[in-house]
């Protein structure tokens, strides 16, 4: 039988359209239906701003006119547009709650749960935390306080975070993005040979693992036909 079809999906929590991007992708496998082939997704670290200190002055849109050499109003009016595009994608973004911060635990945090199997839905609390509603992510006790709604110890995960048990693998997803040429993120790596950047919508996803399913089914070769006595 042929493998489940391996998606590997760079990305930072603290990236709006890396949250859309993994629901239009959740959405694109869902729209596949019961009898689609299986997709395993591993989320990798990618740091947008690995200078970002833990607690940054100012809002995001202070951010972005700090960052991205645009004015107040630009900075604005690019936050409206990812909250209409979020909006689109059944995500409510709330750039006011935002505390915008550095990253690399809250990354250390999913490896924490990828290690134990429940990535996904480590992944998930982080970013609707983040995004929707103002959790801190910069900080320990905020992030053992997510961690425990999962269903992890917290003494667990605070020695996890203090010790930095999985800053190693952080920096090995670092580096495998910069052998690929990894630049920005969202960027999804499916089937080890195709690279799909940005939040694309469930349909291009949804095509794209059909193509690669095709392909797989294509390549293989045939059953030996029964011969006769």
């Amino acid at each position: 039988m042929t493998d489940a079809i391996a998606i590997e999906v760079w990305s930072d929590i603290a990236c709006p359209w890396c949250y859309i991007g993994k629901r239009n992708l959740e959405r694109g496998i869902a729209s596949r239906g019961a009898d689609a082939p299986e997709v395993r997704v591993t989320y990798r670290s990618f740091e947008l701003a690995p200078d970002t200190p833990v607690d940054f002055e100012g809002g995001e849109a202070d951010y972005l006119a700090a960052h991205k050499g645009v004015d107040a109003a630009a900075a604005q009016q690019m936050l409206e547009r990812v909250t209409g595009v979020a909006a689109d994608a059944g995500l409510e973004y709330r750039f006011d709650r935002l505390h915008h911060t550095n990253t690399v635990k809250a990354h250390q945090l999913l490896h924490y749960a990828k290690e134990r199997g429940r990535q996904h839905e480590m992944s998930e609390r982080l970013m609707a935390a983040y995004f929707t509603e103002g959790r801190h992510l910069g900080r320990d006790d905020e992030l053992v306080s997510l961690a425990v709604e999962i269903g992890f110890d917290a003494d667990d995960v605070r020695a996890a975070l203090e010790q930095e048990t999985h800053l190693e693998s952080v920096r090995a997803d670092q580096a495998q993005a910069a052998a690929y040429g990894i630049s920005g993120v969202p960027f999804f790596v499916i089937d080890g040979a195709y690279g799909v950047s940005g939040a694309q919508p469930p349909e291009a996803f949804s095509q794209i693992l059909d193509q690669v399913w095709r392909e797989r089914v294509d390549d293989e070769p045939a059953e030996p036909k029964p011969r006769s006595a």
